[in-house]
């Protein structure tokens, strides 16, 4: 009887050219507004109106499921084939916890309804714990830690992995800057500027590639606008802590077929204020004249100003739009601890510390399209190309040191396919061209272009209680790589002077196939709860700083040696090339549970990563100065590189780039409860634990920290106090120090104004509050470059 009625409610809604119409309420039957109500697989919705009711004029009967959100809900599916009247009656269950979706998948996927980890931050969310850098927006989302440089430039660190692993999108494009090349480099992403931040934790190389092993951030705005509706924000800002002003502007606009989007900022500041000295133990480490000269409470050469603009037009079709955008981005900062002896190199008694800044210059375009289609295969197509053209120069005492260039091509169709026996997903094509260039006395890295191309099909299916996902992708990578060159200086009698080059060494092309499988469930195994299980196993191809690093990289403090060199510890020290590396495989597995209805909602995230041929830098113990000087000689036969560089770094420590077996696993949890209709407590936390196989553990591996916010919102007021606790790390590496732990207090309150035009607020925050001293152990110049001190940051934002 039950299929003989949906069976005739389906005929029912097929003689209404297909019409599906019906109510959102809550539970007490109070109709929701501005709810969305969305075709599962396309990119028709609707929102309903003041009544809770939406209809929804479809061109086929090929629609087997709505998905239904609401802010403030947890989201729902509902299956067509199990409904019992044409009358659709959709009740939403109030959620403690938020749920968004996520845009950098084919697939349908949000916070609450993934095999895998997903954070998403937006609205109100996103504007409170937006900073200067990304690292510094999502420090305190559950997994995430910055690599902290200072607070000029921080990326996200996800479960313990950084660098090439995590990779940053914006609107699922590659930044394509030099952020993935070293932690002293900015990622050119703005959250002042973003409708919203997606973290994808784990594995998400099935969509992204082998650079995305370790997880991905896809930094989400509306440069390329889909819709002409009339939208926009401002910011004005001004921190204390380094005495910075930041104005913001989006708008969103268009007539017709034809929308409009800008949006830029700008920003400068102050070296930051610090609680005490920057070097850690600074008494022991520097002579007493030196010390006169040391600044207290103040974080030298970490100033910083920067602006950009995005400019962008589509041109919105029936069913979808294309659209092409232009950005302009500019920073100009200071390098924390980057500085180094200047004047008479064989008279440091007359040299001085030079300061070094970083002037960064990118363009970049884009060009979106997504197409709802209705053929036998297909139900759409969406295409992202980008281009970027990327720059940065360190200037020394006004004058050009090295240049750091990088110049992207990006294509990726995604072909949404027609669901198939219940099955629906995506076939992805995607081809990259990186080429990437270091030009000076501190380029570590040669010139060197990685050439991509890669399939892949992801696919998912709703099986009664059960969301299954299956996916696979092979990708293929060619690395190459200039040779490394010396000159040598000839003078003659006439004290006239000729350069020579001498190639020391030529490298190899080199080719990788890496390949990833990816299955994953979502069980509701009771009303308002969930469980998520996926393995991943994904292999990555290392990236042309893994492999052809050689010099001194000064932001880091470090001489580094790519994977490509073995160093014979002999008398005269030196590195010999090989070319035996291997892909990065990993083996990961991901258990969430989740309670998302209700007034207190949960989420308890065990992951277990076994990565074999894992790159990782090892600190050899020697410095620079401890390698045999083979400048004036030829290379040819031993295959052989010396030190050739010439410019006073002192002794830099040596950290080699080795491949060895690892295990990552690590516990992740967050709690929210609603006390009350105003009042929310929050409660989280992480441990990562990262080992070496062979005995020992990996470096700059975040702490254990715990995380506690209670937010009150009411009558246009909020108010919040948060406290969060980073408990010692003692877990080193060898030859790493340990870090102290410390806690880090802070709170705010806005009030927003609602008229006519749209919402006002008025908002203070402050940030460390009892100004603690706390050095974050991930960070490259945590003995050097302490978090901020005390800040209090004023603003006003408008929306309308």
């Amino acid at each position: 009887m039950k299929n003989t009625l949906a069976t005739l409610t389906l005929l029912a809604l097929s003689d209404l050219a297909y019409g599906i119409s019906g109510q959102v309420t809550d539970q007490s039957g109070v109709p929701i507004k501005g709810a969305t109500v969305e075709t599962a697989g396309r990119t028709l919705q609707v929102l309903t109106d003041s009544h809770g009711r939406f209809s929804l004029d479809l061109e086929s009967d090929a629609v087997s499921e709505l998905h239904i959100k609401a802010p403030g809900y947890s989201h729902r599916t509902l299956h067509l084939d199990s409904i019992e009247s044409p009358a659709l009656h959709i009740t939403l269950r109030p959620s403690a916890i938020e749920q968004i979706d996520v845009t950098a998948t084919p697939l349908h996927t949000s916070t609450m309804e993934s095999a895998q980890p997903v954070t998403v931050l937006a609205g109100n969310t996103l504007r409170r714990k937006q900073a200067d850098t990304l690292g510094e927006t999502l420090k305190n989302e559950v997994g995430v830690h910055p690599t902290y440089f200072g607070p000029v430039a921080s990326s996200p660190v996800i479960r313990g992995l950084s660098g090439p692993r995590v990779l940053i999108t914006q609107n699922s494009l590659d930044t394509s800057d030099a952020s993935r090349v070293g932690p002293d480099h900015v990622v050119t992403s703005e959250a002042s500027t973003a409708e919203q931040i997606e973290i994808l934790r784990g594995p998400a190389t099935l969509f992204y590639g082998s650079g995305a092993i370790g997880g991905v951030v896809n930094v989400v705005d509306d440069r390329v606008p889909s819709s002409s509706d009339a939208t926009g924000a401002f910011q004005l800002g001004h921190s204390s802590v380094n005495n910075e002003n930041d104005v913001s502007l989006t708008y969103t606009g268009g007539v017709e077929q034809i929308a409009l989007h800008f949006d830029g900022f700008s920003r400068d500041g102050d070296d930051y204020e610090i609680p005490g000295a920057a070097e850690l133990n600074a008494d022991h480490s520097h002579t007493e004249e030196e010390q006169e000269h040391e600044a207290e409470g103040v974080l030298e050469n970490s100033a910083a100003e920067s602006n950009g603009f995005n400019i962008g037009a589509s041109w919105l079709l029936e069913n979808g739009y294309i659209g092409l955008a232009y950005g302009r981005l500019e920073r100009l900062n200071g390098i924390p601890g980057h500085s180094h002896a200047s004047g008479d190199d064989d008279a440091h008694e007359h040299s001085e510390e030079v300061d070094t800044v970083s002037d960064l210059k990118q363009d970049r375009w884009q060009l979106i399209s997504e197409l709802s289609l209705d053929t036998a295969l297909l139900r759409g197509v969406n295409t992202r190309i980008g281009y970027t053209d990327y720059e940065h120069i360190e200037i020394e005492n006004n004058q050009q040191g090295t240049l750091f260039q990088n110049e992207t091509l990006q294509t990726r169709v995604d072909l949404l396919l027609q669901e198939i026996a219940g099955w629906r997903g995506a076939l992805s094509v995607e081809g990259k061209t990186t080429d990437f260039s270091a030009i000076g006395e501190e380029a570590f890295t040669p010139p060197n272009q990685t050439d991509s191309f890669a399939v892949a099909l992801m696919q998912e299916k709703h099986t009664g209680d059960f969301l299954w996902q299956l996916g696979a992708r092979v990708e293929k990578v060619t690395i190459e790589a200039d040779s490394i060159k010396w000159h040598e200086t000839h003078h003659d009698a006439e004290e006239e002077s000729a350069e020579q080059e001498h190639t020391l060494l030529d490298f190899d092309t080199l080719e990788f196939t890496p390949y990833s499988l990816s299955a994953g469930t979502v069980w509701n195994f009771a009303e308002n709860y969930n469980a998520g299980v996926s393995l991943t196993y994904a292999q990555r191809a290392p990236s042309a700083a893994e492999l052809f690093s050689y010099g001194p990289h000064i932001g880091t403090g470090s001489y580094e040696v790519g994977a490509l060199f073995d160093i014979h510890a002999s008398e005269n020290r030196h590195f010999h090339y090989r070319n035996d590396v291997e892909e990065e495989v990993s083996n990961n597995f991901d258990l969430t549970l989740r309670k998302h209805s209700g007034d207190i909602g949960w989420v308890i995230n065990l992951f277990y990563n076994k990565i074999s041929n894992f790159y990782y830098q090892r600190d050899t113990g020697f410095t620079s100065e401890d390698l045999a000087d083979h400048a004036h000689e030829t290379h040819q036969e031993s295959e052989t590189v010396g030190d050739e560089h010439s410019h006073d770094h002192g002794a830099l420590p040596i950290y080699v780039f080795e491949q060895a077996d690892t295990t990552l696993y690590g516990l992740e949890t967050q709690l929210a409860w609603r006390l009350s209709t105003p009042l929310t407590l929050t409660l989280w936390g992480d441990s990562i634990r990262g080992k070496l196989d062979d005995g020992g553990n990996l470096p700059r591996i975040p702490p254990v920290r715990l995380g506690f916010q209670l937010q009150y919102e009411s009558n246009g007021w909020e108010t919040g106090v948060n406290l969060s606790h980073y408990f010692e790390q003692d877990k080193v590496a060898e030859l790493e120090t340990t870090t102290d732990s410390y806690t880090l207090l802070g709170a705010e309150v806005r009030y927003t104004f609602s008229h006519n035009l749209g919402d006002l607020t008025v908002f203070l925050q402050g940030e460390n509050l009892t100004n603690e001293e706390a050095r974050v152990h991930s960070s490259f110049l945590k003995d050097r470059a302490p978090l901020p001190g005390r800040n209090f940051h004023l603003g006003l934002r408008g929306e309308f």
